[in-house]
């Protein structure tokens, strides 16, 4: 125990470290960058950008090298690649091993239970301060003028998420990452029937139980030995070619969410644990921190997802059993930094465009915010698309809202970044909570000290 205690103490300060070399490099090379626009040298700025940060992807990025880019996107391809596995294996093989029927519908109850009331309590509160900030006036204020509209994608309606819950080709649902909700559903399935069969299904069983060591291996030396450079390369391209000039006219909105989101992150889920697993947060906090860290740099719930599984059981004593369903599952439907978003995001829309903003609306907003953020994809950018269905249901489709929104896709990647932590450790906090109520969390081990 001391040995995973030390390594997990080791990653915590090398992430930790790389955060802070991250974030000064990246400052520092955003105000380079305006320094050399403002002064004319747009040519110096571009073959910096063209060599370290630009997407070579894209159709300005043909000629360029973007080494940053490259070294990030080849980390985040890296873990993204097994999630489908990762989270089929998971959920199979914990549900498989709970012979228990009674046992296993607590642990779901209790992991959904405790799933929507976080977000409940979520959206309450960025109801209120969405109000009381729409109130004081601060978002009527925002200037939208001169911006390009992007629709980003249709709008449609939230309860069309429940479709894809059940997929109708089993090989469509494993070919991509977008399609999460279906391979849980599988996963689901699969661990019931084996359940079912008992000693006949015997192989199928082996061969989850060692694609999902396989996984762990490689999961763990990826992490390891790239996640506190992945860290550094993410976060100074993304501050280095965000632009000083696309945070001004929002200025209320951003200030607002980020307050938000860090008061729920550093507080709310501490409560959470201490009330709700009456057990003390503080080596919660500690523990769970270069998860943050992680989820923070990777904007992506899926690629975090490895990181957290180990801290949460190696480190804050969760039985395996537990986390094995409670992190796979709340990657798809936790989404409670992604709901504040959209309810923050779809008041500041809402008033800088005309529209009248109520209790009663934003009751809705708050309804169609959970719905739709269940089932997100667990991916970079994805919560501000699916913004547009809430605003599409709320009728917010004047130019001026469209107008707004483009705004918010074009400031939106920081702050997503710090959704994606709430949705992380979230996701542990759930966890925790569980398995102190099935007796299956190793207290000693959660309340030991990291040397």
């Amino acid at each position: 125990m001391k040995k995973t205690e030390k390594k997990g103490n080791h990653l915590a300060v090398k992430m930790a470290i790389a955060m802070v070399l991250g974030l000064i490099c990246g400052l520092a090379m955003l105000m380079l960058r305006e320094n050399l626009l403002t002064s004319g040298q747009t040519q110096t700025w571009a073959a910096i950008n063209n060599l370290l940060f630009q997407d070579i992807t894209a159709e300005a990025g043909k000629n360029a090298i973007g080494l940053f880019y490259i070294v990030g996107q080849l980390f985040v391809n890296a873990l993204q690649v097994i999630i489908v596995p990762m989270i089929f294996c998971s959920i199979a093989l914990a549900i498989c091993q709970i012979t228990d029927t009674r046992k296993l519908g607590r642990i779901s109850s209790k992991t959904l239970g405790a799933f929507l009331l976080t977000t409940a309590v979520a959206l309450v509160i960025a109801g209120a301060v969405g109000l009381t900030v729409y109130a004081t006036g601060a978002f009527n204020a925002v200037e939208v003028n001169g911006l390009n509209v992007s629709t980003g994608s249709s709008g449609s309606n939230p309860l069309s998420i429940l479709l894809s819950i059940v997929p109708n080709n089993m090989t469509s649902a494993f070919s991509t990452n977008g399609q999460v909700l279906a391979v849980v559903f599988l996963a689901v399935a699969t661990g019931l029937g084996i359940n079912a069969l008992g000693s006949k299904v015997t192989v199928l069983k082996k061969l989850l139980q060692e694609i999902s060591d396989i996984i762990t291996v490689c999961l763990s030396y990826v992490i390891n030995k790239f996640g506190p450079l992945a860290i550094f390369v993410l976060l100074t391209r993304t501050f280095a070619i965000y632009g000083i000039d696309h945070l001004k006219p929002a200025l209320a909105y951003v200030v607002t969410t980020v307050l938000l989101l860090l008061a729920f992150l550093i507080v709310g889920y501490a409560v959470f644990v201490a009330v709700l697993g009456r057990i003390n947060p503080i080596p919660f906090v500690k523990k769970i921190a270069k998860v943050a860290v992680f989820g923070f740099s990777t904007s992506s719930s899926a690629a975090t997802l490895p990181l957290n599984r180990k801290t949460v059981t190696e480190e804050l004593g969760v039985s395996d059993e537990i986390a094995s369903f409670t992190l796979p599952l709340g990657m798809t439907v936790n989404m409670d930094g992604t709901a504040i978003m959209q309810v923050i995001a779809a008041i500041f829309v809402a008033a800088s465009s005309g529209y009248s903003v109520t209790v009663s609306s934003i009751a809705i907003i708050a309804i169609l915010a959970l719905i739709a953020s269940i089932g997100t994809p667990a991916a970079p950018g994805a919560g501000a698309v699916i913004l547009f269905t809430i605003l599409t249901g709320m009728g917010y489709t004047n130019d001026a809202a469209l107008l707004a929104y483009s705004l918010i896709l074009a400031i939106n990647r920081p702050i997503e970044m710090l959704v994606t932590s709430l949705n992380v450790v979230g996701d542990a906090a759930t966890s925790v909570i569980v398995a102190r109520s099935e007796k299956m969390l190793d207290e000693k081990q959660y309340n030991a000290e990291q040397n």
